[in-house]
């Protein structure tokens, strides 16, 4: 996918005047964590959002599978910032933030959210696919962004729990259940990960969420890539979990791949836990326990305070419930908006 910065297949879009579009640089990186954290507070009261991420998605790694444009006055900082992620095949996701107290913000947001929906179909064509779906996740309640996405013929289709438990040091004691076993992908001398276990990761997590809302084929090197693109990626935060098949011999049963929190200013950082799938077939059996007292030990062991994961609220698992009995409290909760488009021609 061709870098935001030198695409020239679309036509920015003309704004309200003193307004502007262009794509971003580097240099509007503070004004865009400045962006991100405004529009945390306005849909949480808390701001978690960290430099490195930012950077990362404006001229970094994660800019790569992405297109974007923030909108700058007289000053050149800018006041918005839309952002369409090619995540997969016929699907894109789209984030937008807006400073509301500037005057023409319904407009300026009216015209990103149709700019993201040229650049998703333009995305979509080059991906050779005939349909895509647009997946916007505002806050539950941000009344102003939810009539943005109306108005853009988005509609709401599911609710997320956004969770976090406090971890103690004493838990870096916790252990695999009873008949599950827990270990670490596999490295190399040089710390990068053994393909094959990367492969058994990505296989679990996709026979794992068969079942879930909004399951769609994701490829390996597309899984890959864009956990990559997080600056709190690490690969000692992947592990794949075993039970015994009817012969006695270790099978594969599940798996959970993490990331780094960054530290809030005078605290500790954390861990997110980005999925955790357990196959059909070893459910019951304790899997998921093992893998979230595994996660929870590292987070100990590291120094870390909190565990923070998403969660489907009508997981057919009843995930939540499972991540409640374990000490997770919701957060937050957001909302997932979809738009889907067929391709003409």
């Amino acid at each position: 996918m061709p870098d935001a910065a030198h695409d020239t297949t679309h036509t920015v879009p003309a704004l309200p005047s003193p307004w502007r579009a262009r794509v971003p640089r580097y240099a509007d990186v503070d004004a865009l964590v400045a962006l991100r954290r405004l529009d945390e507070l306005q849909g949480t009261g808390e701001s978690h959002a960290a430099r490195p991420g930012i950077e990362s998605e404006v001229v970094g790694l994660a800019s790569w599978t992405r297109r974007q444009l923030v909108a700058v006055g007289d000053d050149d900082v800018p006041c918005a910032w839309i952002t369409v992620h090619d995540r997969a095949a016929g699907r894109a996701t789209v984030w937008g933030y807006f400073d509301r107290d500037v005057p023409e913000v319904d407009a300026i947001a009216d015209t990103f959210y149709r700019w993201a929906e040229d650049a998703a179909v333009a995305m979509a064509r080059l991906r050779g696919v005939t349909a895509t779906r647009l997946d916007e996740n505002p806050f539950a309640g941000d009344t102003r962004q939810l009539g943005w996405l109306a108005r853009a013929g988005y509609a709401e289709r599911r609710t997320w729990l956004h969770m976090v438990r406090p971890v103690t040091p004493d838990e870096a004691r916790l252990t695999a259940r009873p008949g599950v076993s827990v270990r670490p992908v596999e490295r190399h001398e040089n710390g990068l990960p053994v393909a094959t276990d990367l492969q058994t990761v990505h296989e679990m997590l996709e026979t794992s969420f068969q079942d879930h809302f909004n399951s769609y084929r994701e490829s390996f090197t597309e899984f890959v890539q864009r956990l990559r693109e997080d600056p709190g990626h690490s690969w000692d935060h992947w592990w794949l979990a075993y039970v015994e098949d009817d012969d006695g011999r270790p099978v594969p049963a599940g798996t959970v791949v993490c990331s780094s929190l960054a530290a809030p200013a005078g605290g500790a950082p954390g861990t997110y836990v980005e999925y955790i799938g357990v196959t059909r077939a070893a459910r019951g059996r304790g899997v998921a326990k093992s893998l979230l007292a595994t996660v929870i030990a590292d987070a100990a062991r590291s120094g870390r305070d909190r565990v923070a994961l998403e969660v489907d609220a009508d997981s057919p698992t009843r995930a939540d419930e499972l991540y409640r009995s374990l000490g997770w409290e919701t957060e937050h909760v957001t909302e997932s908006w979809f738009k889907d488009l067929e391709l003409d021609g």
